[in-house]
């Protein structure tokens, strides 16, 4: 019996990502990978990030995997329908599928339905090695927590599987298994330095009503600081790596931990420069000075706002005033700083967007982000604005991004007001002053169009 771990991500079909080309491996895919591995099931990995779906199902024909794990969330979920339905064809003698990842959490009868065999829900490690196992032993499936799968038609959910407490106990993530020169060079070339990712810690103990835990949950869980500098250690030795992106919601949660991780980095010989994301009341002066001297070059310090009611609003428990203190604070120290921001939330306003653009400008990141919200099944935002959801998409064909709901102002108003902040903001940072131009002509242009579109149907 073969064993196959997969995605559906493929870099080729995606124009936005292949401008930005910062493409990163499936960690996830590679910690239940070499879990399995740890527990003598042999297993592959096909990576399709620089791959197609023409190259993929031949590969699947060639190994003829009797069970098929695959990797779904928001961004590649049409891929993962459409893969499901060609591999559940006679062609490919009709192999089990399991699906894992954050989106099938919520959506348990639509992807079976869709034709997937089990749903592995929550964290992967465990529960995979448990089904793999009773797949292949024709066992009970009702004893395996975690999972989901239909019976004459009818959906069957066991209990929710326990957190992985023990992070210690788990392997390192199977990168052996791809080929993470691709990414390597795909960073080099594009951006003159190769980045990897790795990961200190599992869950997030916060309540952003915008943000999904459907797989690590709402938990603190951290590997130990000598382990997690062995792992730098390794791939440096292995891959010599210029940069790390820890993957972890709020890297400094626990300052104690961050002591310790210095400790062992330094005494190990792990630096290797690395960004990371966290919240401002995590970071003091003290903190600030031991991300440096560890090599931390950048730091995503999220607001999502520069409006304190919207902030309110969605639960982020943090001061607007401290957020931006800590942007500079962290500039001042030589680090790269990074915000997120997020427009159209319910109860926003033009005032609100006007305090976000003043944010921005007073709190100078070196890079920020811009979305428009979308609410994803499962969270505390969807619930609120589920009954306000303006029309209903094919839920095979769509995804969740695409959902608009009744908010302050029409669709199109956002658009406009996503390229009002960022020329404005842009305009502010110019001392080009052709560029300066240019951009408060697209700023005006903004304006005009936000009007229009201000009093619109949504």
């Amino acid at each position: 019996m073969s064993l196959l771990f997969t995605h559906s991500y493929y870099l080729s079909d995606d124009p936005k990502e292949q401008k930005i080309m910062k493409p990163y491996p499936p960690l996830g895919l590679l910690y239940v990978s070499a879990y399995l591995l740890s527990k003598n099931i042999v297993n592959d990995v096909y990576d399709t990030t620089f791959s197609s779906l023409e190259d993929q199902l031949a590969y699947i024909e060639n190994k003829k995997p009797k069970v098929i794990c695959i990797y779904t969330n928001l961004m590649t979920k049409i891929e993962v329908i459409k893969l499901i339905k060609i591999l559940k064809t006679e062609e490919y003698d009709h192999p089990k599928i399991v699906l894992g990842g954050p989106d099938v959490t919520h959506n348990v009868e639509s992807y079976l339905k869709a034709g997937a065999d089990f749903l592995v829900i929550g964290e992967g490690e465990e529960t995979t090695f448990e089904l793999y196992t009773a797949i292949i032993g024709k066992g009970n499936f009702y004893g395996i927590n975690g999972i989901a799968f239909l019976e004459n038609d009818e959906v069957i959910q066991t209990s929710p599987r326990a957190k992985f407490k023990e992070l210690d106990k788990l392997p390192l993530p199977n990168r052996e298994a791809i080929n993470m020169q691709d990414y390597l060079n795909a960073w080099k070339t594009n951006h003159g330095k190769s980045s990897m990712t790795i990961s200190s810690q599992r869950g997030c103990p916060y309540t952003c009503k915008w943000c999904s835990t459907a797989v690590y949950g709402q938990s603190y869980r951290r590997r130990p600081a000598n382990r997690v500098a062995e792992e730098m250690k390794t791939l440096k030795k292995d891959y010599h790596p210029d940069a790390l992106w820890f993957v972890d919601d709020v890297f400094t949660v626990s300052h104690k931990w961050l002591l310790a991780f210095k400790e062992e980095v330094i005494k190990q010989d792990a630096i290797i420069p690395f960004e990371c994301i966290t919240r401002a009341e995590r970071l003091n002066d003290e903190i600030l000075q031991v991300l440096k001297d560890i090599g931390c070059f950048r730091i995503w310090i999220g607001a999502e706002s520069g409006s304190q009611k919207v902030i309110d609003l969605m639960d982020r428990r943090v001061d607007i005033n401290i957020v931006k203190e800590t942007i500079q604070k962290t500039n001042a120290m030589g680090i790269e700083t990074g915000t997120f921001i997020m427009l159209g939330y319910p109860g926003e306003t033009e005032n609100d967007i006007r305090k976000t653009i003043h944010y921005l400008k007073e709190a100078n990141p070196t890079i920020y982000t811009i979305t428009v919200a979308y609410p994803i099944k499962g969270t505390s935002l969807y619930n609120e604005v589920e009954s306000k959801i303006t029309h209903q998409l094919n839920w095979e064909s769509s995804t969740d991004r695409e959902l608009d709901f009744e908010r302050t102002y029409s669709k199109k108003f956002y658009k406009y007001a996503v390229s009002k902040v960022v020329n404005e903001v842009e305009f502010h940072k110019t001392n080009s002053f052709l560029k300066g131009t240019i951009y408060k002509l697209k700023s005006i242009l903004s304006s005009l169009k936000m009007k229009q579109y201000k009093s619109f149907k949504r």
